[in-house]
């Protein structure tokens, strides 16, 4: 359904790779899928078709093009998740964000679409998370995003609507990082919260070991209710 297409970096002086999948007929919305540490796998080209079925523009940018760019991995063999790991030491989030920044604007400005949402996985949550501090994002989303709780004192600049989803059982998002979440975005008027007791990180995984169907299935229903909500409505 889907093809690579190439973005202009902010500062025009190259381009980095996407996975685009266009819905049948004229886009309600944009929605920008931010992948895990193990690059645009099936599993996340799986979720942008499914986000074309659904009427919007969908695009997941290589979030690792500076240093394995077209990398693909699988979280279930272990010298892959190695290598995954690896990359993620090499990430710097500034430069993600920027690159986030870029599809926003090719989004808007290219493409035409008025509202252009984020949904973001594992890292890619984080990012979801840094997004709706730093950018004009119109609506993000978080699966079991890591590091959040290390950037809880940016909360105060979210303007726009932001949707965390917390795996209790997160071998990577310690109780103490959760509760550190919990104190700083319970109140604010423009996040909303959801737990899964017992839900280990990758509960939503499109597929493979780590998937639990009940949570992932209540998790994307959230999802699409939310930015359905915020991008169309």
């Amino acid at each position: 359904m889907g093809e690579t297409v190439r973005i202009n970096k902010l500062e025009g002086d190259g381009t980095f790779p996407a996975y685009r999948a266009d819905p049948v007929g004229e886009a309600k919305a944009a929605i920008i899928v931010i992948p895990e540490i193990f690059g645009v796998n099936p599993g996340i080209r799986a979720k942008c078709d499914a986000w074309a079925a659904e009427g919007y523009l969908a695009v997941a940018p290589d979030i690792f093009w500076r240093f394995a760019e077209g990398e693909e991995l699988d979280p279930d063999v272990p010298e892959q998740f190695q290598r995954a790991l690896e990359n993620m030491g090499k990430f710097k989030g500034d430069e993600c964000i920027r690159d986030v920044e870029a599809l926003i604007h090719w989004l808007k400005r290219e493409q035409g679409v008025a509202k252009a949402g984020l949904v973001g996985f594992c890292l890619g949550g984080f990012i979801a998370y840094i997004a709706a501090t730093r950018t004009d994002i119109d609506a993000s989303v978080g699966y079991y995003g890591v590091s959040i709780d290390q950037h809880v004192n940016e909360a105060h600049a979210i303007a726009n609507p932001l949707m965390l989803h917390i795996a209790g059982a997160d071998h990577f998002v310690t109780a103490d990082a959760q509760e550190a979440i919990h104190a700083a975005l319970d109140d604010h008027p423009k996040v909303t919260l959801h737990d899964y007791p017992g839900l280990d990180h990758g509960f939503a995984a499109e597929m493979g070991n780590r998937r639990n169907e009940e949570g992932a299935n209540l998790a994307d229903q959230r999802t699409r209710d939310f930015l359905a909500e915020h991008l169309t409505a």
